[in-house]
């Protein structure tokens, strides 16, 4: 009996036949947006085609942190436009950090699977076939995108950013070997109890979050598949990234290699 319950605690459990889609396989995308007013419609009409012409069940939850520009609105409209069932706004009053806006997403998600990606059409729903191709070829319990390996790639960055970009994860390699090519990256596909466990581990807020999360699933043992994604500096609006927080990063790097 005690050996069944350990099985049923292993993030092995329950998986399905390698290279199946399940009929009752569902992805939730969570889009936590801040000022993304003209980039939602887009986004959100890109990931309804993708998912269409994919055949894959799916849900987009939008979970907006009080944007001043009038974003939830636009998600109010887009929510009417495609339907409560496809479309889930779920909104806060202020912007309260990365993580807990996925906590937030999945009380709401009712998939089997969450896919985490950005608003500002910097990941294209494109890939997202891919990544649960991977995930089912594999049997993982992450996918990855990443845009260090294969023919991944950045494009619409200066050379300043790419150099940041690289030496970030360089360091971040050698100091922590996570056995996945990019750390920093925000598209992913988890099996949701792993997601879900895997926040519950974290302590890390901002862009180090993402980082600590593949940190925390090599500890746990979980498997991590990767797929190249071409990532697009944002079209509409301002980048969040800033000299604070390339700081943050930094420390926060340091506190995951003095505490893993």
């Amino acid at each position: 009996m005690a050996a069944e319950e350990a099985s049923r605690s292993s993030p092995r459990f329950r998986r399905e036949p390698k290279g199946r889609v399940s009929r009752q396989d569902k992805y939730s995308v969570l889009l936590p947006t801040y000022n993304e007013r003209e980039n939602l419609p887009f986004i959100v009409w890109l990931l309804v085609k993708s998912f269409s012409e994919s055949g894959f069940n799916y849900e987009i939850i939008i979970i907006d942190d009080g944007s001043p520009d009038g974003t939830r609105d636009i998600a109010e409209q887009l929510e009417k436009i495609y339907g409560s069932d496809r479309i889930l706004l779920r909104p806060r009053e202020k912007k309260l950090g990365l993580g807990t806006a996925y906590i937030h997403g999945m009380k709401h998600a009712t998939g089997n699977y969450i896919i985490i990606m950005d608003a500002d059409l910097s990941h294209h729903p494109k890939f997202i076939p891919e990544f649960i191709r991977k995930q089912k070829e594999g049997n993982f319990d992450i996918v990855s995108g990443t845009r260090y390996k294969g023919n991944g790639g950045v494009y619409g960055w200066d050379l300043k950013r790419k150099i940041i970009s690289r030496v970030a994860n360089f360091i971040t390699q050698i100091l922590l070997r996570p056995g996945a090519s990019d750390l920093t990256g925000s598209f992913r596909l988890y099996r949701k109890e792993v997601l879900q466990k895997l926040i519950g581990k974290c302590i890390s807020k901002g862009y180090v979050f993402q980082m600590e999360m593949i940190v925390r699933a090599r500890q746990l043992n979980y498997t991590i598949g990767e797929v190249p994604i071409s990532f697009v500096d944002r079209v509409y609006g301002e980048s969040k990234l800033g000299g604070n927080e390339i700081v943050s990063f930094l420390k926060g790097l340091l506190t995951l290699f003095a505490t893993t």
